[in-house]
């Protein structure tokens, strides 16, 4: 059974507690590794204390533990999963190279993928090569966990190549994976969702599952996306920046955001769609309803008179204003015809 990870704003008290605890779990692996000793026995207090780490803080944890290895004054004797945290590249990328099977828990996992934004080019190439292999033997609800904790963040990964990215894109593909994403999706109350699902979405993947997780998501904020996805039958993401000279006599310019795009594969008929989206319990998604009803009125309007009469009078009465604004536009756009 899947523990459930509590994420939650921790006190001083309890942040100190819980470094002390890794570092003393650390150490005691250490300890053995020095030794010559190297099993699960000494491996599993370091392992019950990272997986209980919330992965948003991957960063300071992974400066923690590179401390802790310097300080040590670490020399494997046999590679493990905490050399990934080497200030070495050479170690860094000779442990990616030497692991095989499942990540000890999700932190490790998380440590292998952040791999992929080394400051070191060959680790980055033995995260390429390696990671695939290593999130295939994981489990498949600790991959959605670490890319969860990835998605919504990883354009900020200066590093990165588009032959990292798509590493990352390709995580998702498998069918267990897949199933485990749908239903974080669906279930999740909280948390950066809509945008974990635009950035899921730059792979088609996920197109088979977009009319279940509109129906089921929980998040209104999920319904709506998925909605105006299926309506514009495209996806649109920031994929980053690009300096843009507006004045090089005196040196002046800006970033300008950089936006891809991609055609999805939907089967659903659009007007369908849209009489779900309008029908929807939360304002939120009515009003994607009303909005895109408005954008393509015109393409719709000369096959479908009746039914799109009856949709702009549905949305017309309803108890929201702003899409009974909406429904009152179409009305009137209509009679005008």
């Amino acid at each position: 059974m899947r523990m459930k990870i509590e994420e939650r704003t921790l006190t001083r008290m309890e942040k100190q507690a819980q470094k002390d605890e890794v570092v003393a779990a650390f150490r005691w692996f250490a300890q053995a590794v020095n030794a010559g000793r190297k099993g699960e026995s000494e491996m599993s207090p370091l392992v019950e204390a990272t997986s209980r780490l919330s992965l948003s803080q991957m960063e300071s944890w992974e400066r923690c533990l590179r401390r802790e290895l310097h300080n040590t004054q670490h020399q494997p004797t046999s590679l493990t999963w905490l050399d990934l945290c080497s200030g070495d590249g050479y170690i860094r990328e000779e442990t990616l190279n030497a692991l095989s099977g499942a990540a000890p828990n999700r932190f490790f996992l998380a440590l292998a993928l952040r791999r992929l934004n080394d400051w070191v080019p060959q680790v980055r190439a033995a995260a390429r090569k390696q990671l695939p292999l290593i999130a295939n033997a994981s489990d498949p609800e600790q991959v959605v966990d670490v890319l969860c904790a990835t998605l919504p963040h990883w354009d900020s990964w200066g590093r990165m190549e588009d032959a990292d990215k798509q590493v990352i894109l390709e995580l998702i593909s498998p069918e267990k994976v897949l199933i485990a994403l749908k239903f974080r999706l669906i279930s999740s109350k909280s948390g950066p969702m809509t945008t974990i699902l635009v950035q899921a979405c730059r792979t088609p993947a996920l197109d088979p599952y977009l009319a279940e997780i509109a129906h089921r998501a929980i998040q209104p904020a999920v319904r709506a996306k998925v909605y105006r996805l299926q309506l514009s039958r495209k996806n649109v993401w920031f994929e980053g920046k690009k300096w843009e000279w507006t004045n090089l006599r005196d040196c002046k310019g800006r970033f300008k955001p950089i936006h891809f795009e991609r055609a999805l594969s939907v089967d659903s008929p659009f007007l369908e769609t849209l009489k779900l989206a309008a029908t929807d319990p939360s304002p939120m998604v009515r009003r994607v309803a009303g909005e895109m009803l408005i954008r393509e009125l015109n393409t719709i309007s000369a096959e479908t008179g009746a039914d799109v009469r009856n949709l702009a009078e549905l949305l017309a009465s309803d108890t929201s204003v702003s899409v009974a604004e909406q429904g009152k536009f179409v009305l009137k756009r209509l009679f005008q015809c």
